[in-house]
């Protein structure tokens, strides 16, 4: 009985290992997936912060309703003017309208709300798309010792005075008056897209924007939050090196909001 051939498996054993133009075809898909998905993931992370922005703000809204109801309508009202120091031009520079507390701590503006109605969520005062990195922790840190800010203006914050006390301390709720292009004023609290010149940051004035200042999310009055587009800077204060027509210029944005109220 003659003995069985089997055939050679030399030349059948396949390769299991990519070649060269198989791994280069991969690494060019892969390439084009991830500059198709960045941009995608991006976006999807800038709206999320966007959102969380505008929970933010009606979080507040509520807390400045319910300051309202305890304080006969009055809404939280801001400090007096005060002297420009050596080191510290900030409370009448117009970007004063997003301060928490003075530099003796006393509590102003939005600060007021901290110890009752904010007083378990105090980060609402702070915007999670901020451009810069975030010194909510640091700021909250010093509230009632030091001068601290938050991420957002809020109008009736500050009064057009370089010195001196504010004519009223009893802004009504229900009724803002009306604003100089004769709109009722609604637009409270705003997203901070505030620019100034790097010199000016060792006089406590520096530049803080939000949501790489494409847009910006106001509260109303009434308490709700729109989200309106900043693509062409309206809603932009840019004040260079000149920081004393801050103010006027950041309730020009106000005033411009009020029309999308």
């Amino acid at each position: 009985m003659g003995t069985l051939d089997y055939p050679s498996t030399t030349g059948m054993r396949r390769q299991t290992g990519f070649s060269l133009l198989e791994l280069l075809v991969v690494i060019a898909i892969m390439a084009l997936l991830i500059g198709i998905l960045l941009p995608a993931l991006r976006m999807a992370k800038h709206q999320a912060h966007r959102a969380a922005c505008s929970g933010n703000l009606r979080q507040v809204g509520v807390a400045v309703h319910l300051y309202a109801e305890d304080f006969a309508d009055s809404i939280p009202f801001g400090p007096a003017g005060r002297p420009v120091t050596g080191s510290n031009f900030y409370t009448v520079t117009g970007n004063v309208t997003s301060l928490l507390s003075l530099e003796d701590g006393a509590p102003v503006g939005l600060g007021l709300l901290l110890e009752d109605y904010l007083k378990h969520q105090p980060t609402v005062l702070f915007c999670p798309g901020a451009d810069q990195p975030s010194e909510a922790k640091e700021q909250l840190a010093r509230v009632g010792q030091a001068q601290t800010q938050s991420d957002y203006y809020y109008r009736h914050a500050s009064v057009a005075l370089l010195s001196g006390k504010p004519k009223s301390k009893h802004v009504k709720l229900s009724n803002l008056g009306r604003n100089n292009n004769g709109l009722p004023i609604s637009a409270l609290v705003a997203d901070v897209q505030f620019l100034a010149h790097p010199s000016l940051a060792a006089f406590q004035v520096k530049t803080r924007t939000s949501h790489q200042r494409m847009v910006s999310n106001v509260l109303f009055a009434p308490g709700h939050v729109r989200t309106i587009s900043n693509r062409d800077e309206k809603l932009t204060v840019d004040i260079g090196k000149s920081p004393y027509d801050a103010l006027s210029r950041i309730l020009d944005m106000f005033e411009l909001a009020d029309e999308h109220r």
